[in-house]
């Protein structure tokens, strides 16, 4: 009696348990907690059923199977160097560096096996492609649209394959040694060239301020020379008319006066001088005296 209530307790509870341990295998194949950096493929009888992102998911537990996580961060393809010819016969070497992520992993999965060799092997012949449009001095000088154009070009081919193309650099472009000798050669010269233009325009600039200088001093000459023969007119206009209006004696009388301010300049200089004075030079001076004289 008592063993067989025993079997009984035991089976009822084995059931209990049995159905316990099924139901958390369920639960933990049926909920899938997708992490935030991370995205799962779904497969469902291995065909592609859905994609799963962060958080928290249900699917149908041993139907459904989590068969790809794919991390959806940022990544960086390792440094490339590509060997190509630019459009004027130049060998360059390009140091490459890309940068991508995945958005559609069900694309991914499906439709390319190695993501970076792919992308590397794109970005290779893109950028021999694009330099060889371009000459030498265009690829060092126009680098930043050397850039844009290899990251369009990239973005169109990998747009298939469900990944971002984020950002392109080009870190350097390298040179045989020939070619850095010829363009350093190219530099001195063109150096040379500069200097020689700036010089001849100092040249041409201080002749082009001595001829100013020249021009304005013979206007300023040529001004005071006119000031002074309008002074000079002016001084004949009054006389004349002085004679016009009072005779010959206000003539007489101003030369007079010019004789003895003459006279008396000579008499104050130093002594040390001797000064010989004509005959009829002192008759002059008594004419002067007396029309002095006779004017007063």
């Amino acid at each position: 009696m008592n063993e067989d209530l025993i079997l009984d307790l035991l089976s009822g509870n084995l059931l209990y348990l049995l159905g316990a341990i099924l139901l958390i295998i369920v639960i933990l194949k049926g909920v899938k907690i997708v992490p935030q950096s991370e995205k799962y493929v779904v497969e469902r009888f291995g065909r592609l059923h859905s994609v799963l992102g962060p958080g928290i998911n249900f699917i149908v537990p041993f139907l459904d199977v989590a068969r790809h996580k794919i991390s959806i961060l940022e990544r960086q393809l390792p440094n490339a160097t590509q060997d190509a010819i630019t459009k004027d016969n130049v060998l360059v070497q390009i140091d490459t560096s890309v940068f991508y992520r995945i958005l559609e992993p069900e694309k991914t999965v499906y439709r390319i096996r190695d993501v970076d060799g792919a992308i590397a092997t794109t970005v290779a012949g893109i950028v021999r492609a694009e330099i060889g449009k371009m000459d030498l001095d265009e690829v060092q000088s126009n680098r930043a649209q050397l850039i844009s154009r290899i990251q369009e070009s990239v973005e169109s081919a990998v747009d298939d394959w469900g990944i971002e193309v984020t950002r392109a650099e080009i870190l350097d472009v390298n040179l045989d040694q020939a070619t850095r000798d010829a363009m350093l050669q190219q530099l001195n010269a063109e150096r040379a060239r500069r200097a020689e233009v700036t010089k001849a325009e100092g040249q041409k600039r201080a002749v082009e301020l001595q001829a100013d200088a020249e021009l304005y001093a013979a206007e300023q000459t040529a001004k005071a020379r006119r000031i002074q023969a309008e002074a000079e007119a002016y001084a004949t206009e009054v006389v004349a008319k002085a004679i016009a209006e009072n005779g010959l004696e206000a003539a007489q009388y101003q030369v007079a006066l010019k004789q003895v301010e003459s006279l008396t300049a000579l008499g104050k200089g130093e002594g040390k001088q001797t000064i010989v004075v004509p005959a009829h030079a002192l008759e002059a001076f008594g004419n002067a005296f007396n029309l002095l004289k006779g004017a007063k």
